[in-house]
């Protein structure tokens, strides 16, 4: 088993969260995990992404190569977007279609989910709505999880 994830998303989305309890369910499970993360322009709305790499083998590195990632997770479809040089041809996406505008010149919004929907296995979820429903944008992130799960084989019944 081994399953490389990129997780991207804007500061305070939660993004370093779901890598702890998808780190937490696979140590659960006995396998092998290495997280390495970017997070240092996150405070304020920045850029923050973990490479997260779980395995039943051994695991050198930390970091995944471009071209070998199994999925990106993103709170936000335009950093889905900036991490696509890392996804393996069969990998997936799941992401938010709910932009987090925090930018001047951030693109149309029908552009980078176009872009998105081009891509031959997406998973795309309006979290805005489901959030409402949820109770408020703290569940933002534990509902992207939800939606990744059917890709990670985290077994929920433990």
């Amino acid at each position: 088993m081994k399953l490389d994830i990129i997780l991207s998303g804007v500061g305070g989305q939660g993004i370093l969260s779901i890598a702890a309890i998808i780190g937490e369910a696979s140590l659960y499970e006995g396998l092998n995990i290495k997280q390495a993360e970017v997070h240092g322009m996150s405070q304020r709305g920045g850029d923050v992404q973990s490479n997260l790499r779980i395995s039943s083998d051994p695991i050198y590195s930390d970091l995944i190569a471009k071209g070998r990632a199994d999925a990106i997770i993103s709170l936000e479809p335009m950093e889905a977007l900036r991490y696509l040089p890392y996804l393996s041809k069969d990998g997936w996406i799941v992401t938010s279609s709910s932009p987090y505008i925090n930018i001047s010149n951030y693109p149309e919004k029908e552009t980078i989910l176009g872009e998105l929907r081009s891509m031959p296995n997406v998973i795309m979820i309006d979290i805005d709505s489901m959030v409402k429903e949820a109770g408020g944008p703290r569940t933002a992130n534990m509902i992207l999880l939800g939606a990744a799960s059917v890709i990670l084989g985290i077994d929920s019944s433990k």
